[in-house]
């Protein structure tokens, strides 16, 4: 898949809806998406079969060295974080249950970082409605090799922290709101074909 873009999210309070709403809006034939929600371990894996119920992607819980392909969302699981790592020149997904980061397992921050540092410019990340400052330096960190970066609006946010902070930190590109999310994405990724 080189050569090939990622999306990654990071989503909180108010993150379940705002993921349907933008899942929802992204076609079948999609590069592949990493999520880290914000949500107990119990309830990750009814949560993605019921994104996958709704949307043209295929949804599961990322699972322990898993090939990352098109057209899949990958949500990690609420015991670990969720990373990236190229094995022999092919993507797959890391997890791991090293301690909180910003007091979250999975962290966006964690997500973010290996993003920066995995796929550099072929990254594209998305920051949803969510409280506090997860992901945010991270984010900038993803600008900082190259990636392009969206965040939700103040007024489509149940919560606008994780959003706000990574504006306030120079980390976003476009700022869209939510119901437009997929959309704006989905031309960003037009333009880099």
């Amino acid at each position: 898949m080189p050569g090939e873009k990622i999306i990654v999210v990071g989503s909180s309070t108010g993150g379940t809806e705002a993921l349907k709403t933008f899942l929802s809006g992204m076609p079948e034939r999609c590069p592949p998406i990493l999520i880290s929600q914000h949500m107990p371990e119990l309830f990750t894996k009814s949560f993605a079969e019921r994104l996958d119920n709704l949307c043209a992607m295929r949804v599961s819980e990322a699972g322990q060295h898993e090939d990352i392909v098109a057209g899949h969302v990958y949500l990690a699981p609420g015991h670990s974080h969720l990373l990236l790592e190229r094995v022999g020149g092919k993507l797959r997904t890391a997890l791991n249950q090293d301690p909180p980061v910003n007091r979250h397992r999975p962290s966006v921050e964690v997500l973010f970082h290996s993003a920066a540092r995995v796929l550099g410019a072929h990254a594209i990340g998305v920051m949803l409605t969510g409280m506090g400052k997860d992901g945010a330096a991270a984010m900038l960190e993803m600008k900082r090799a190259g990636a392009y970066n969206f965040a939700q609006d103040e007024a489509s946010c149940v919560v606008f922290g994780m959003p706000r902070e990574a504006i306030a930190l120079g980390a976003v590109d476009e700022i869209v709101p939510l119901p437009r999310m997929a959309e704006r994405v989905l031309a960003r990724l037009a333009l880099a074909r």
